[in-house]
C-alpha cells in the first residue's frame, strides 16, 4: 500500500484521536505515536494516561513536544504509519515561551518551520503519516492577542496540511467526514449558485 498524508480534525472530544488511532492500526502493524502533549497539571496528566491505555502496547510511542520532524526521522524506518497526536498541542507548546502577547509572524514562522520539518521527514520515509488536530476556528474570536494568535497559526497551518492531505478527515460525535470527498470549488458553487 502507498504511504498516505491524513489529516483528521475536530473539536475537543469529538473522537478524532480515537478514529485516528483505528485507521492508523489498519494502515500497518509498526505505528509510531508522536505525542506532542506534556503533563503540566494533573488534568492534562491524566488525559495522557487515558491516551496511553487505549493505544496498543506494540505501538512505539516517542515523547516529542517539540521538534516532531526530527522525531519521525530517527523512527521513519521502523514505521509502517507515524500518528502525530497533536498538532494544537504543538502549537501551544510554540507558544508557551513567547508570553502573552506573541509576535504573529515570529509564532506563525515557528509552527511553519515546525510543519516544514515533519513534511520533509514524512516525504524522505515510506510511512503513511496521521496528523490529528482541534478544530479551534468556529468559536468567537478570542479575546486575548495570544488566543487570537494561536487560532490563525492553527487555522493557516490546516490550510496547508489539508492541500497536502491525500485525506482530510473531519469527527463529529465520534463520526468521521471526508471532507476531500465533500468539497466544491468556487467555479463549481458558482454555476450551482
Amino acid at each position: 500500500m502507498a504511504k498516505r498524508l491524513i489529516l483528521v480534525l475536530g473539536g475537543a472530544r469529538s473522537g478524532k484521536s480515537r478514529v485516528a488511532e483505528e485507521l492508523a492500526g489498519r494502515l500497518g502493524r509498526r505505528v509510531v505515536y508522536l505525542a506532542t502533549a506534556e503533563p503540566r497539571d494533573p488534568e492534562m496528566a491524566a488525559r495522557i494516561a487515558h491516551h496511553r491505555q487505549r493505544r496498543p502496547s506494540s505501538w512505539h510511542t516517542i515523547e516529542a513536544p517539540l521538534q516532531v520532524g526530527e522525531a519521525l526521522a530517527r523512527v521513519a524506518a521502523q514505521a509502517d504509519v507515524a500518528l502525530l497526536d497533536c498538532l494544537t498541542l504543538l502549537a501551544s507548546n510554540i507558544l508557551a515561551p513567547l508570553g502573552d502577547s506573541p509576535d504573529p509572524a515570529e509564532a506563525e514562522a515557528r509552527l511553519e518551520r515546525e510543519v516544514d520539518s515533519l513534511l520533509a521527514a514524512y516525504e524522505a520515509g515510506s510511512a503513511s503519516l496521521i496528523i490529528v488536530s482541534n478544530e479551534v476556528g468556529w468559536g468567537l474570536v478570542p479575546t486575548s492577542p495570544l488566543g487570537r494568535v494561536y487560532r490563525d497559526i492553527l487555522g493557516r497551518a490546516h490550510q496547508r496540511l489539508a492541500a497536502r492531505a491525500d485525506l482530510v478527515l473531519l469527527v463529529v460525535a465520534g463520526i468521521a467526514v471526508d471532507l476531500k470527498k465533500l468539497q466544491v470549488t468556487p467555479d463549481e458553487a458558482a454555476r450551482d449558485a
